[in-house]
């Protein structure tokens, strides 16, 4: 019996159980590989608001300036941490799921794609989750920022927006900071998080890769200049501009050209859009 993708899609966005939102995107990919996964369902889905995503109840979600530093030198800090990574991992599954479902009359490749990316954001969260327990704490446990979703819900309309503020800006800035969080937890003594962390670098370059090709896909599709594209995105969305500094080798191989990373540099310095 064949799986409708849309169908799954809803199952995970619009109910609120963290297990069942798993437990569907692991049979989504399952169905896939075993080719019993229908792409193209024949049933007319309607496309549901993206305010009807469901979260859990925990963790609470607070503005970016509400989450307490973390100094990793202490336990209670490196936990804090790691349940900051889960919950942006946790939202990640959401926004793959998400953008498959919402903009429709695409190649079957694209939906390929971001249930690829769906999966392997699940695998890291449970990843994550398990790490959190074995150092007694759990998900949704401290507060969360929602920061990451937001930027998903200003860009519901809009495939290129979603493509440049999502993956090529919000989780492109997970490749510039990553580093040093896996070094300071190396640092304090905890390799196996730091390992976790370097699994999760290593997946999300291809994540970040995989929404610059849509972006420079859809950038063709519309008579778009990619470069100019993308900065007049970030213009319009952002409110304050992307800071460094950046992560050269994984933005290139992220799929970033070198005139943006030279745009970037220059933002950043001039703390304006790039002219």
């Amino acid at each position: 019996m064949q799986a409708d993708i849309y169908a799954l899609a809803e199952l995970c966005l619009f109910q609120a159980n963290v297990e069942d939102k798993i437990a569907v995107t692991h049979k989504a990919w399952l169905a896939y590989q075993t080719g019993r996964l229908d792409l193209q369902p024949a049933n007319d889905h309607s496309i549901r608001p993206i305010t009807d995503t469901a979260f859990p109840q925990h963790p609470p979600r607070v503005a970016p300036r509400e989450v307490a530093p973390r100094k990793l030198n202490s336990e209670a800090g490196r936990i804090a941490l790691l349940h900051a990574v889960a919950h942006i991992e946790f939202t990640a599954i959401h926004l793959a799921w998400d953008i498959l479902y919402r903009f429709r009359r695409l190649p079957d490749e694209f939906r390929i794609d971001w249930l690829r990316v769906a999966e392997e954001e699940a695998q890291h969260f449970a990843m994550l989750r398990d790490r959190l327990r074995a150092l007694g704490a759990d998900y949704g446990e401290l507060p969360a920022h929602g920061g990451l979703w937001q930027l998903a819900m200003d860009t519901g309309n809009d495939l290129l927006a979603r493509l440049a503020l999502v993956p090529r800006c919000m989780e492109a800035r997970g490749l510039d900071v990553t580093p040093a969080m896996i070094a300071k937890l190396e640092q304090a003594g905890d390799q196996l998080s730091a390992d976790h962390l370097k699994i999760i670098l290593h997946d999300e370059i291809g994540h970040v890769a995989l929404g610059s090709r849509w972006f420079h896909w859809e950038c063709q599709r519309r008579g778009l200049e990619p470069e100019s594209a993308y900065f007049d995105l970030l213009q319009t969305h952002l409110k304050t501009q992307p800071r460094g500094p950046f992560n050269l080798e994984a933005r290139r191989a992220a799929g970033f050209s070198e005139q943006e990373l030279s745009l970037l540099h220059r933002w950043e310095s001039l703390d304006r859009r790039p002219t």
